[in-house]
């Protein structure tokens, strides 16, 4: 089992299952419902009440244009949240087109917003974020390429949203690298953790969108 197998497993475990497997939308599309995912130390049962999920955690950060935002810029939105670094060579690329595509098939949708963390604050500046964010069509009311305090974002990245399941503490050592995004509901559930380097997760993010945003979960 490879490293984000491992991540995904370990997220994985905590979800809780929502009753029923399926949905039916009109025109007899049939689209699965989606579980709620938990931190495992969090020791929270299965349950139906949304009351008794992990909510993902405040933050402070910089976006591109040099604005701060809070986790209270999001309320009431769905946000796709992933960790990069402008000057990756490796999986970064196809990331950001992945999420790209995404982006484009909810561009202008004032429920979604996207979260680009990046993950080497010491380099990518805001100014070096702007114009990663034009490269990709980034419209900076929807999504936001974000920087801050390094152990802040790792923070982010193992503790609030799950994507890696590393240990460290953020130090000049440390280094975060997930190729998974996060999924997180208006109430700040998340709702999904997907490998931003395959195809098939890619569409099935964008199909957990298409039920989120109906409402019907």
């Amino acid at each position: 089992m490879n490293s984000v197998q491992r991540s995904l497993a370990v997220a994985g475990a905590g979800v809780a299952i929502l009753v029923g497997a399926w949905l039916v939308f009109p025109h007899d599309e049939a689209l699965r419902e989606i579980p709620y995912y938990d931190p495992l130390e969090a020791g929270l049962k299965k349950s139906t009440d949304p009351g008794k999920h992990y909510v993902v955690s405040d933050f402070k950060l910089i976006n591109q244009v040099g604005d701060t935002i809070t986790r209270k810029d999001f309320a009431g939105k769905i946000t796709v949240v992933d960790f990069f670094f402008v000057n990756c060579q490796g999986i970064c690329p196809i990331m950001n087109t992945n999420l790209s595509k995404v982006y484009e098939a909810y561009k202008g949708n004032d429920k979604i917003a996207f979260i680009s963390h990046t993950v080497n604050p010491e380099n990518d500046s805001v100014p070096v974020l702007a114009a990663h964010a034009l490269k990709y069509g980034a419209d900076v009311k929807q999504w936001h390429f974000v920087t801050g305090e390094k152990t802040e974002i790792y923070r982010l990245a193992r503790k609030s949203y799950l994507v890696s399941d590393t240990e460290g503490d953020g130090s000049k050592e440390d280094f975060v690298h997930s190729q998974n995004f996060a999924l997180v509901d208006a109430d700040g559930h998340i709702r999904g953790l997907y490998d931003g380097t395959e195809d098939k997760e890619i569409e099935r993010l964008i199909s957990d969108l298409k039920i989120l945003t109906a409402g019907k979960q």
